[in-house]
């Protein structure tokens, strides 16, 4: 498969001060769902930052679908393909779902093309289509974390790059979330999601990416990285579950 984002030798940090990532290399492959874990501090939103032009690289190479776009903005990034959706809620609440999922699309010069990605994300997200014309802060938190993901996808974006999208979310709220962004995999954009809720991003998540003093520290298919124990202890409270053989009668 081809590799939508790539970041390749990521050197990067704020200000003066130590770098935070430190020769960190992630792959977004076409169609899959590529999930950062590792505890606080280990640069897990820093990597998002810059993968969307938020903060430049000291040294390193940000790659779209093999084109090298380091030191591009977040304009530029969008431009290129690469949606971000931050940690937190970013609606406007006063607003209508229409009003904030058009936001997304205010670049879109055709009317024919925006009218096209309004049903697909209709689609995609069924409360968008449902709640149209609702304010969008009469909606609980899982409803508007998902008229964010519709208007990021407004521009048909190769990426999304999601931070901590179940944040303050109750466990059902944050059950939907996760299956739509199965369904954002589904619909054809790559993600690449950063969850402090690391079980779970790692049940919804094709490629886990543990992350540990500002690089991965390991890497491999979600559900092999859930078996492993070195995770389990570290980052997951505690071993894997293994079966246990039958008790004797």
């Amino acid at each position: 498969m081809a590799s939508e984002l790539e970041l390749v030798d990521i050197q990067a940090g704020y200000g003066r001060a130590a770098p935070v990532l430190r020769g960190l290399s992630v792959s977004v492959e076409a169609g899959t769902i590529v999930c950062l874990v590792g505890p606080n501090g280990a640069g897990k939103s820093t990597v998002l930052k810059v993968a969307s032009g938020l903060l430049k690289p000291r040294s390193g190479r940000i790659l779209v679908r093999g084109v090298d776009v380091t030191g591009q903005g977040p304009q530029q990034m969008l431009a290129s393909g690469v949606a971000h959706v931050l940690q937190g809620h970013s609606v406007f609440r006063e607003m209508t779902v229409a009003e904030n999922v058009l936001l997304g699309g205010y670049t879109l010069r055709d009317r024919s093309v925006l009218a096209k990605r309004v049903e697909f994300v209709k689609e995609v997200f069924p409360v968008v289509a449902d709640r149209w014309n609702s304010l969008a802060g009469l909606l609980s938190g899982g409803q508007q974390k998902q008229v964010e993901f519709a208007r990021s996808l407004m521009v048909n974006p190769r990426v999304v790059l999601l931070d901590e999208p179940s944040m303050g979310l109750d466990p059902k709220a944050t059950a939907t979330v996760f299956d739509q962004v199965v369904r954002m995999r589904d619909a054809g954009t790559a993600v690449l999601l950063v969850e402090q809720n690391a079980r779970r991003a790692l049940e919804t998540a094709d490629v886990g990416c543990v992350l540990d003093l500002g690089r991965v520290h390991l890497s491999g298919p979600a559900s092999d990285l859930l078996a492993d124990p070195r995770l389990g202890e570290l980052y997951l409270g505690g071993r894997p579950t293994v079966p246990q053989p039958p008790a004797r009668r």
